[in-house]
């Protein structure tokens, strides 16, 4: 879904990107989802030019959909290494803007994400380490669970 590096937490800067995070009027993503259409029968096999009417398509099932960032995004990193924003898990909650910030809005979403990897907290053998979910977030900020948005759709494959 994309980084929070400078521009997400430095809304005033225009380092990798046109325009500061702040000029613009939302952060949308747009997507696709679909099934992947592979069947062995053709998966080694050569077409010629004059065949390309024949050649199936190796995708199917096709579902557009645009949606507010904050709105599908999840309180995981992306990718283990970096600091991408991660995108919920399941179909039904993605075509519905259901991500674990839909209950508690955009600007809990930003703050989130504006401190990942910044707020430690004390587990109860008094270890400090970062907090590594929204529920935790909420409990450090004193706000309510009810906030955080639970998802029990179909997952992704």
């Amino acid at each position: 879904m994309g980084s929070h590096g400078e521009y997400f937490t430095e809304r005033n800067s225009t380092k990798n990107i046109q325009y500061p995070y702040n000029q613009y009027s939302g952060h949308f993503c747009l997507g696709i989802i679909y099934s992947r259409n592979i069947s062995e029968l053709y998966e080694a096999k050569i077409f010629s030019v004059d065949d390309i009417e024949n050649i199936p398509a190796v995708i199917k099932d096709f579902i557009f959909f645009a949606a507010e960032k904050w709105k599908i995004a999840s309180d995981k990193s992306g990718s283990g290494n970096t600091a991408n924003i991660g995108s919920i898990q399941f179909i039904d909650d993605i075509l519905n803007s259901n991500g674990v910030f839909a209950k508690a809005g955009e600007e809990l979403f930003d703050d989130y994400w504006a401190n990942f990897g910044k707020i430690k907290i004390q587990n109860k053998n008094g270890i400090y380490k970062n907090i590594s979910s929204f529920s935790e977030y909420l409990r450090y900020r004193g706000l309510p669970e009810k906030l955080n948005n639970p998802r029990k759709s179909k997952r992704l494959k």
